[in-house]
């Protein structure tokens, strides 16, 4: 494979703008770049939560499989015009999902996002998928996105909900449930 990025520090960017995949200039702010830097956050998460797994875990080599697709994902945002991720993708995701899910008791409480580590980390991956997809929303109210990227957002997210009960289960340690507060508003 050729080199690709040659050099890191480019001073491209000190004025607050940045270069798409095809050398379009855009502000460092814009919508499209919010949705690749939450995409890009996103990976970065998933690949402290696959840390925390044993490598055998039957989690890892998906959520393994699912950085390569986060990877896709951005590289598809930086490239207007260009799809990349296909309903295959989700449908994987959605696959695995109930698989898991068929695995669990019913919900019948509130999660608090905790337990072990990663369960916790699991619970991470499922909000900055979220931010993530929200992100993608607020581009699509300015330009056209692939609707197969944002359902592969929701069904991550979906997918890390339900991982992380599956987790809980695994470590036998529980799910970690909502209690209402019991505080009674002040009388007057």
């Amino acid at each position: 494979m050729a080199n690709r990025l040659t050099n890191i520090v480019t001073r491209g960017g000190d004025k607050g703008e940045t270069s798409l995949a095809g050398g379009n200039r855009v502000a460092k702010d814009s919508a499209r770049i919010e949705a690749i830097g939450s995409i890009d956050e996103l990976n970065s998460f998933v690949g402290l939560f696959i840390a925390s797994l044993d490598k055998q875990n039957d989690l890892f080599g998906l959520f393994r499989s699912i950085q390569n697709d986060l990877f896709d994902l951005g590289g598809e945002f930086a490239m207007p015009g260009h799809e990349i991720i296909l309903e295959a993708h989700w449908q994987k995701l959605e696959q695995f999902a109930t698989e898991l899910n068929a695995e669990l008791p019913p919900l019948k409480n509130f999660i608090l996002p905790g337990g072990n580590e990663s369960v916790s980390r699991c619970h991470i991956v499922r909000s900055v998928a979220r931010r993530a997809e929200r992100r993608v929303i607020t581009l699509t109210h300015s330009e056209e996105v692939n609707p197969n990227s944002r359902i592969y957002l929701n069904r991550l997210s979906d997918l890390a909900f339900i991982a992380s009960r599956w987790l809980s289960k695994q470590s036998h340690e529980g799910e970690v449930l909502w209690q209402p507060s019991r505080i009674e508003p002040a009388q007057e």
